[in-house]
């Protein structure tokens, strides 16, 4: 029997696709502020005079990246009910938030000391030698350089917290994935409902990317110039 594909389901659905992507945009914007902050801040303690911070850093980051990001959205959804049980009626859609930037703070993390590292080490000595403090320098002088050199991995860290928020339907919130998973069983139709979240989710990836990509080539124009 041949498959014959339709669309016409989208009459009716089509606010159940418009609704997940606004939940999807929600999670992704909160995970890729506080992923940015807190990575930031981590990759900081990564390239830290002290041993402390950078062995604490060390062992987050390892955690992070060596375990799958589905453990760690179980842990934050589960885990926090356990640890706080006056959690228990809180909206899934913190947790969620949680893991995403738990999880891309330590990506961020070591996306920014790559870039602080590629900065010459030559500007701190000058800019401590002009009676700055190694924050000021770091603040004024490294960490600017260090975004511009960051900007391409970072850009394809955003896009991928974009798709990774998918994941966040196994636990119920109801993002562009759950929906089209809710469009699938109440039409029967494997397949159409999949391809219509795709088509939304590279709704969202692909400008983000052209963005980056223009940020960018204004960044080396303005260091050329």
């Amino acid at each position: 029997m041949d498959y014959t594909f339709s669309f016409s389901f989208l009459d009716k659905y089509g606010g159940f696709f418009l609704n997940g992507l606004v939940m999807t945009l929600e999670l992704s914007v909160f995970a890729v502020f506080l992923g940015t902050l807190f990575g930031t801040l981590m990759g900081l303690a990564r390239v830290s005079s002290s041993k402390l911070l950078r062995f604490l850093s060390a062992v987050y980051v390892e955690f992070t990246r060596g375990t799958p990001m589905l453990v760690q959205l179980y842990l934050f959804r589960y885990g926090l009910i356990i640890a706080f049980p006056s959690l228990s009626k809180i909206s899934v859609f913190v947790p969620c938030i949680i893991a995403l930037a738990f999880n891309s703070t330590a990506y961020v993390a070591e996306i920014m000391r790559a870039g602080i590292n590629a900065v010459d080490p030559g500007q701190m000595e000058a800019g401590r030698s002009l009676g700055m403090t190694r924050s000021q320098v770091m603040r004024k002088v490294i960490l600017p350089q260090a975004y511009r050199n960051i900007l391409p991995a970072l850009g394809n860290e955003f896009v991928a917290i974009i798709k990774e928020s998918s994941i966040c339907s196994v636990v119920g919130v109801f993002d562009l994935m759950y929906m089209a998973d809710l469009v699938r069983a109440g039409t029967a139709r494997p397949f159409e409902p999949l391809m219509v979240a795709a088509i939304l989710y590279l709704c969202l990836t692909f400008p983000l990317s052209k963005l980056m990509g223009f940020l960018e080539k204004r960044m080396k124009r303005g260091e050329t110039a």
